[in-house]
């Protein structure tokens, strides 16, 4: 209602002007003697066609609306006389709105005055002068506002979507690293099981064979058994070094498991019907290995609290690394709480961060979130 309002409340000035200045003249000239329901006809057929110029839409209508007004004036004045000229004045402010000419166009209606008769020409210069303020107002002032406050709102929408594309194509991007880097670790995984399979299937089964063959030569040949055992012994101690060497060349990165570990825990979020979201800014490939568990523990924490407490509808997880700090910060959109009481889980996250020598700090003026910085 009230937006009806605000888009009709100059029409509805318009339209109450009308009838208080026809109202003023049928009281001023007495026009109403002996034609008394002609006049109301034909000033309510004015009054009509002026506010249909404001009901239909297409310009051909309005023209056609203006046009009736018009008619309807002058059929007036050749009855009447010139008593209605400041309907006339009202009519050309009507026409000047539809066209939207420059402002001085505006004073025009003031030369009608000087072909007026019987009326009170300080009162007609009044309501010209207050019909001219009300039209410019309208036309220039509150037209301007009006279609920079449309331009602003497309602009913000642009900027919304923008937003909100740049930002799924963000979520996408981590989602197809963090998939890449799955498939990354998987294919490790198998080439770590072939080159076990490859370097070491040959040695194990070689000492196999020999240990069966000692069990058998143990008690004829005892020499020759102590030399196969201790040939066996030199077998695997290489074999246990290969394994070592292809462990260390072979191991996943850390930062990707790390990534795995994070990116799963919000898919599990997001199962259980709640929207999480990862952000992660900066290079972290080379962030420690115990800065990485840090964070994945205080975060597996602080979903873990916000899940089961906060009643939250979005979880926020946010890593950017800078040139001499990481910061982390993890948030939620729940009912937060007014003293925040330190249990296992908070304690827990603030020993960890200060046993890294970084900072921790807990808000909840709107949800809950967790900032943590550490020193790089």
């Amino acid at each position: 209602m009230d937006e009806q309002l605000r888009e009709n409340y100059f029409l509805a000035v318009r339209i109450g002007l009308l009838l208080l200045l026809e109202i003023y003249i049928v009281v001023s000239q007495s026009v109403l003697t002996g034609a008394s329901a002609r006049v109301l006809l034909l000033l309510a057929l004015f009054v009509g066609a002026v506010a249909a110029k404001e009901m239909v839409h297409e310009r051909y209508y309005k023209v056609i609306a203006i046009g009736s007004a018009g008619l309807v004036l002058l059929i007036l004045v050749s009855i009447y006389g010139r008593v209605f000229v400041l309907l006339g004045v009202y009519l050309c402010y009507e026409v000047l709105s539809f066209i939207r000419p420059r402002i001085l166009y505006y004073f025009l209606p003031l030369i009608a005055l000087l072909s007026a008769e019987g009326i009170d020409v300080y009162v007609q210069l009044l309501l010209t002068v207050l019909l001219a303020v009300i039209y410019i107002q309208n036309d220039f002032v509150i037209a301007s506002y009006k279609r920079q406050t449309k331009e602003d709102t497309i602009t913000e929408q642009h900027l919304k979507r923008d937003m909100y594309q740049r930002e799924h194509a963000m979520q996408e991007e981590i989602r197809r690293n963090l998939l890449q880097a799955e498939n990354q670790v998987l294919e490790e995984r198998t080439q770590l099981a072939q080159t076990l399979h490859d370097k070491l299937g040959h040695n194990i089964n070689g000492s196999v064979y020999q240990l069966e063959a000692v069990k058998v030569l143990m008690d004829k040949e005892p020499e020759t058994s102590k030399k196969m055992v201790q040939a066996v012994i030199d077998q695997l101690r290489t074999g246990m070094d290969e394994i070592r060497a292809i462990l260390r060349k072979e191991r996943p990165s850390k930062y990707r498991l790390a990534m795995l570990q994070l990116e799963n825990l919000c898919e599990d979020c997001r199962q259980k019907g709640v929207e999480t979201m990862l952000v992660v800014e900066g290079e972290l490939a080379h962030v420690s290995e115990k800065y990485l568990e840090l964070i994945l523990d205080n975060a597996y924490e602080a979903v873990s609290n916000s899940m089961k407490y906060a009643k939250c509808t979005k979880i926020e997880i946010k890593i950017h690394a800078m040139n001499q700090m990481l910061r982390c910060s993890i948030s939620d959109n729940g009912v937060g709480c007014k003293d925040i009481i330190e249990g296992m889980g908070l304690s827990g996250m603030r020993r960890r961060v200060r046993e890294a020598n970084g900072i921790i700090d807990f808000a909840s003026e709107a949800g809950f979130m967790i900032n943590i910085l550490l020193p790089l």
